[in-house]
């Protein structure tokens, strides 16, 4: 696999794995659950996400060849880019008119 494929396929999952907590009713998009997801569970589940496709980049990056130094800067802009890739799923959750 080369590198700008990794790049595009850690792309392209953390779209998917940010958008799930508002798209999915159950926890994980595995887990259903007895009562209806609050918007506490779901951003708990998008921190587990991020970390998840997190360490999946790690990976990659690691198979390719050196990481490179990450500091706090590095996760305050991929979570932040996370949270914006979330957008349209929180969107279609919350402000979503729904006709009856």
């Amino acid at each position: 696999m080369t590198q700008t494929v990794s790049v595009w396929l850690v792309v392209l999952l953390a779209l998917l794995a940010a958008n799930l907590p508002f798209i999915s009713n159950r926890l994980f998009a595995v887990v259903a659950l007895k009562a209806p997801k609050n918007l506490a569970v779901r951003l708990a589940e998008l921190v587990v996400w991020y970390l998840l496709v997190g360490g999946l980049g790690l990976f990659l990056e690691q198979r390719t060849g050196q990481i490179a130094p990450q500091g706090w800067e590095f996760y305050a802009i991929t979570g932040t880019l996370f949270v914006t890739l979330a957008f349209p799923g929180f969107i279609y959750r919350y402000l979503f008119k729904r006709r009856a």
